[in-house]
């Protein structure tokens, strides 16, 4: 995969692809606009009283959406501080 600084290659007659605006592909507004619209479901079928599969679907999203967003950050981190294993390349969003 190209690094932040390097061109990616292209073929004759073809322009390089910029790279998208940061707030385009920043993940953080999805991820906790999605966790949130779960937890207003999982609230909204609590309180109708109705706890069936409606209302643990909307937990399991909360949970998911939760455990992925600390996923990310954790990943970010390590591609702040250097490590090895950590993702590269996220069009500024790891620097």
């Amino acid at each position: 995969m190209a690094e932040e600084s390097e061109s990616t290659p292209t073929t004759a007659g073809h322009r390089p692809v910029p790279h998208l605006p940061r707030r385009l592909a920043d993940p953080t507004p999805v991820v906790l606009t999605g966790t949130a619209l779960w937890l207003i479901g999982a609230v909204a079928f609590a309180l109708r009283g109705s706890m069936h599969v409606e209302f643990w679907t909307c937990v399991a999203g909360v949970v998911l959406g939760v455990v992925g967003y600390g996923i990310f950050r954790w990943q970010r981190s390590a591609a702040r501080r250097g490590s090895r294993g950590a993702w590269r390349g996220l069009s500024g969003l790891d620097g």
